[in-house]
This record gives structure tokens, C-alpha cells and sequence, in this order.
């Protein structure tokens, strides 16, 4: 199993939500920061035993552009 989060630019760093389990949702605000509070995020949410084998994380960036 593989669980995707989608990351977000959000105040002072990183919003990152699991795609799918959206009560599974952490911050930070360096990526090293977000990435070690994502995998916390998922082995709590999971328990031991039951954490997906991989972790995805899906950066998106908003952005307008004027035409």
C-alpha cells in the first residue's frame, strides 16, 4: 500500500494532507521538518504493523498567471 499526501506552500512552510485519509494532515516548515512530521503523522495514525509500505509526497504549486 501507498499512501499520497498532497503538499501545499502554506504560512511559514509546508501543509501536507493524505489523499484519501484527509483526518491524516501535518506541517512544517522546512521539507525535512514536514517529511519527518508526515511519517510521524503516519505511524500514528496506522499503529505498528499497519503503516503503508511507502509514503508519497505530491508538491503542488498555485500559481496565476495574467494573460
Amino acid at each position: 500500500m501507498e499512501l499520497i499526501f498532497e503538499v501545499r506552500d502554506a504560512e511559514g512552510g509546508f501543509a501536507a494532507r493524505a489523499i484519501g485519509e484527509e483526518s491524516i494532515a501535518t506541517h512544517g516548515q522546512t521539507w525535512e521538518e514536514l517529511k519527518a512530521n508526515v511519517l510521524e503523522a503516519v505511524r500514528n495514525y496506522f499503529g505498528p504493523g499497519m503503516t503503508p509500505r511507502t509514503v508519497q509526497l505530491h508538491y503542488v504549486r498555485d500559481e496565476l498567471v495574467l494573460i
